[in-house]
């Protein structure tokens, strides 16, 4: 599943930048997808207080903003819920330095983590491998940005790219709604 155009982190920089928001499009994401990984309430747009109060003081957004962060929250939520569909981090393209791309990365571990504390109260009581990845994650937020664009630095980047991914995952996994049975699953269920 190829991401809409209309969510590229350009076109949503420039609708933030427009409505005088001084957030970066990873820590948008990266929040978002800490509250869908927590278990926030999906349906009736109850998922949207909590990120306008985490991106903007509780203030409603412009239009064509509000479209975009709606069209965000369905594709994360698609990604999410179907492992075929191949849920990853909104970060720079491959073109930017990679000094931009950890620096981005950290910003949407910290934004994730945030999003998951606000919707998560049980944290601490979560599995012993989710608190290892809180964890983990934790200490990627805190990672140095000056790094040398070299193949062993690329290398380690697409590693912790990787563990991020499948930390949101796995948050998901044990936070977010229980998979539908498709009609031969809830057929073998009952029987």
């Amino acid at each position: 599943m190829a991401t809409p155009p209309s969510l590229c982190i350009d076109n949503l920089k420039q609708a933030l930048d427009k409505a005088d928001i001084g957030q970066h499009p990873v820590e948008v994401h990266g929040a978002l997808v800490g509250l869908v990984c927590g278990g926030v309430e999906q349906e009736s747009f109850a998922w949207v207080k909590p990120l306008l109060d985490l991106m903007n003081d509780g203030e409603t957004l412009p239009q064509e903003l509000q479209l975009l962060i709606i069209d965000l929250f369905q594709d994360t939520v698609a990604r999410l819920g179907d492992m075929d569909f191949g849920f990853t981090p909104l970060l720079p393209e491959e073109e930017a330095s990679l000094s931009e791309r950890v620096e981005a990365l950290s910003l949407w571990a910290q934004s994730f983590l945030t999003g998951l504390a606000i919707i998560q109260p049980k944290l601490n009581s979560a599995s012993a491998d989710v608190q290892e990845v809180i964890k983990d994650l934790a200490e990627i937020a805190q990672v140095e940005f000056d790094v040398s664009d070299d193949e062993e630095s690329e290398a380690a980047f697409v590693e912790l790219h990787e563990f991020v991914r499948m930390a949101a995952i796995l948050c998901y996994s044990e936070f977010g709604p229980e998979p539908e049975l498709g009609d031969n699953e809830q057929s073998a269920a009952l029987h």
